[in-house]
């Protein structure tokens, strides 16, 4: 069997021509599908590396990749295919000259693609943080949480912004590893104040004071993404991102759309609170880097 793959940089082709194998999908390909679906709407490329790939048997997709993210260091994002096919795609970028050297998503994607890489280089793989999808089709609303939930404002923009920068970094230490290069730089004042406009950031209050902030993506093949979810250290551990989570779920529910959002394994906390409102797991992530041979010798993160 032969596998092709098409590299564009052009949102509205590539929609084009993968569109059907991502409805397929919907939930396992949110990540993809909501990017794609803002270049669409906003087709300027931006300064960072921006493209998606498809992988090819003939004439049907029967793989996607992407590298959109608008954060050092810039990894690759990878869906599930056959394991041949995730060895083209990562001959094509060997083929090209694709200065890579972070991958996340399907884990075995992940794992053929660096491997290849791998091969080219020298070096090895290894993985830095193990996530996992999960997708709520019922809502259990946790009970005797005070306070109550309302949509962020522009008044709201400054702490919005705080909070979402904030995010990324504490989940890293919750999870017992030093924040990454780049984590939650994008999350910024631009990138909270479109949230904002567009009715995405819900924020819960006691006694008129912010607690918590849950947002989510706008649907994308009929599925809305959650998160970030962010409560500070000092509001933790009186149910306020249940409640948030699992209102903002329900109201997606409500919507007719479908709710997902993601985890990381190594934070026991919120695995736990989504699985007692009704997410359930459905597939499990990676996040991995290249290793140079000469670093080989130095432990990293498991």
């Amino acid at each position: 069997m032969t596998y092709r793959v098409e590299q564009t940089t052009d949102p509205a082709a590539f929609l084009a021509l993968a569109g059907e194998h991502l409805a397929a999908a919907p939930v396992l390909s949110t990540v993809v599908s909501t990017t794609l679906g803002r270049a669409v709407d906003d087709p300027e490329v931006p300064e960072h590396p921006w493209w998606w790939a498809a992988v090819l048997d003939g004439e049907q997709v029967v793989g996607v990749g992407m590298r959109t993210a608008p954060f050092r260091p810039y990894p690759l994002y990878l869906l599930p295919m056959p394991e041949e096919a995730a060895r083209a795609l990562g001959r094509h970028l060997v083929a090209t000259g694709e200065d890579v050297a972070h991958a996340n998503g399907a884990r075995a994607s992940v794992e053929v693609v660096l491997g290849v890489l791998a091969e080219d280089r020298g070096g090895s793989a290894r993985v830095l943080e193990h996530d996992r999808l999960w997708e709520a089709t019922r809502v259990v609303a946790p009970t005797g949480v005070r306070g109550s939930s309302r949509r962020a404002t522009e008044a709201d923009l400054d702490l919005v912004t705080a909070w979402c920068q904030a995010f990324m970094p504490e989940a890293d230490r919750q999870a017992g590893r030093p924040p990454r290069e780049g984590e939650g730089e994008h999350l910024d004042r631009e990138w909270a104040a479109d949230r904002v406009g567009r009715g995405l950031v819900w924020l819960w209050e006691v006694d008129a004071q912010v607690v918590q902030l849950t947002a989510h993506s706008a649907p994308s093949f009929g599925v809305a993404r959650v998160g970030p979810v962010y409560t500070p250290a000092e509001h933790r551990g009186h149910g306020y991102a249940a409640a948030l989570v699992a209102e903002v779920t329900d109201r997606i529910l409500g919507a007719g759309d479908r709710a997902c959002l993601f985890t990381d394994v190594d934070n026991p906390v919120s695995n736990g609170v989504y699985a007692r409102i009704g997410y359930e797991p459905q597939t499990e992530m990676v996040r991995m880097e290249l290793v140079e041979a000469a670093a080989l010798t130095t432990p990293g993160p498991a």
